[in-house]
């Protein structure tokens, strides 16, 4: 007996149905079969997981999937919600998991709560089709000084740094947890874009390491896939501490993914689960960070920056002016809402800051401290849009990173059950029937539109911002203007209210 029924119904209009079984074979969850004596269609409703493969790929569009209409008793304290997540424990013992970022609405989005600044009469606005508009901007450790030659022509003194042609980057997506044609579909996508992708905590597949020019390599707690070669075919090299989805626990992925060329590129055992620790078991202090930071430098001759990712928490501040002492060159930060492959779900929903409130508090205390200049910020965590993007410059990050935008782009309908491993849009699988399904060329194309996309709207806004180049949009909070926030908000992010 199960005690939670179905959360969807799959629905079909018989007229339009022509039962070319297309349906059944598109579903890797099983829902859909097919009954061969009375010639019609089957459904096990529990298994459906509304990734609506079946209903984009039915040449009548005769499937539809609706929400189980079925509700229990209501209870003024234990929702609807609450009560399943009750008997899903009390059947499994498990901890329950779950995946593209926090649920939590209780949580406001403050990018829904800003708005832009717009130019009118004393400050012209700009036309980005006709006047110059940079969207260029460079990662890393800023120079202390101007150098000139005796001729009087600038002396390059810049540190190692990465250029974007676009503030917008690939957030970490490892090989496992996703499939090797989501990554290749990203990098050929970076490159096309004048960015970078990030390869995860997973390694370097062999077939990648072409793409070095646009490679952000990461180093975990768990060190898999990590050598000279892999240090030093990138761009740049990423310390990861935390992330967004789940802030102070390590990563996770499971022996049934670690087959093959996975096992062979994360260098652990086919079959043996790859856990990543919750803590580098050689950091305890913002010193044993700097010899790490020290040791990834002098392993690839002091020529790429070291980027340290953490996520954002209540004391994301004085943690982020320590990584700027470590001489690390970037912070990335990765928001409450991040998302990955699996997650618990107490954890997602509960722990953590908006990225909002992070890149204002950590920028605001950067510049007090005077090494603001020290270091790139990096954010990422619940970047949905454009509009996102610049508010998020404006509150003092550097460049984003989208992840769940990307995939999005690549075919991925949230229907959170990335742990599963039967991603029917061929992302989070290894499954090979499931894996061809993601063609790598239309993948890519896909980004490159949306990040194009994108990229001209940023054009567009900061043109009528009466702003031209990301430099002159980074940290400009004066442009910024909240609209149903407390007052204590508003400080945190350092922006006046609508009407100031």
């Amino acid at each position: 007996m199960n005690m939670i029924p179905s959360r969807y119904r799959i629905n079909v209009r018989k007229d339009d149905c022509i039962l070319c079984k297309r349906c059944t074979r598109e579903c890797s969850f099983g829902a859909i079969g097919f009954d061969d004596e009375k010639n019609t269609l089957s459904f096990k409703h529990a298994r459906c997981v509304d990734c609506q493969r079946c209903v984009v790929f039915c040449p009548g569009q005769a499937l539809y999937i609706t929400k189980n209409e079925n509700r229990f008793a209501c209870h003024a304290v234990y929702s609807e919600e609450a009560l399943k997540e009750v008997y899903r424990q009390s059947e499994s013992g498990g901890v329950l998991l779950s995946s593209m970022g926090s649920s939590n609405k209780s949580v406001p989005i403050y990018f829904d709560h800003l708005l832009l600044n717009a130019s009118q009469v004393t400050n012209p606005s700009i036309d980005p089709l006709r006047e110059p508009m940079e969207t260029k901007t460079f990662i890393g450790r800023r120079p202390e000084h101007v150098e000139r030659g005796k001729d009087g022509k600038l002396i390059d003194n810049l540190p190692p740094h990465i250029e974007l042609q676009t503030p917008i980057m690939f957030s970490a997506m490892s090989y496992g947890a996703v499939s090797l044609n989501v990554q290749k579909a990203l990098a050929k996508a970076a490159v096309k874009l004048g960015t970078c992708f990030n390869s995860g905590e997973g390694g370097l597949q062999e077939s990648l390491y072409s793409y070095a020019d646009n490679t952000i390599v990461q180093v975990a707690s768990g060190r898999f896939g990590v050598h000279e070669r892999y240090l030093n075919s990138a761009a740049a090299i990423e310390i990861k501490i935390g992330q967004g989805a789940k802030p102070g626990i390590g990563g996770h992925l499971t022996g049934a993914k670690i087959i093959g060329d996975i096992s062979q590129t994360r260098m652990v055992p086919e079959g043996v689960d790859a856990i990543s620790p919750a803590p580098h078991h050689d950091i305890y202090s913002i010193e044993d960070l700097m010899q790490l930071v020290s040791s990834l430098k002098e392993a690839t001759g002091y020529k790429k920056p070291v980027i340290v990712k953490v996520a954002a928490v209540h004391n994301i501040a004085p943690i982020a002016s320590g990584i700027a002492r470590s001489g690390a060159d970037v912070i990335a930060i990765d928001g409450f809402r991040g998302g990955t492959g699996a997650a618990p779900m107490r954890i997602r929903d509960n722990v953590g800051l908006p990225i909002e409130l992070a890149i204002a508090a950590v920028d605001q205390r950067l510049r007090e401290e005077k090494i603001r200049d020290q270091v790139s910020i990096i954010a990422s965590g619940g970047i949905r849009n454009s509009t996102d993007i610049v508010k998020a410059i404006a509150l003092g990050a550097d460049a984003v990173s989208i992840g769940t935008a990307a995939l999005c782009a690549l075919g991925c309908h949230l229907c959170a059950n990335c742990h599963s491993g039967l991603c029917s849009w061929g992302i989070a699988t290894q499954k090979e029937e499931l894996l061809k399904r993601l063609d790598v060329n239309e993948g890519s194309e896909n980004l490159v539109r949306l990040v194009s996309a994108w990229t001209r709207e940023i054009k567009e806004m900061m043109g009528g911002m009466g702003i031209n180049s990301i430099e002159a949009l980074r940290g400009n909070r004066l442009a910024l203007r909240a609209v149903g926030l407390s007052g204590r908000e508003m400080d945190v992010l350092g922006v006046k209210c609508g009407g100031e």
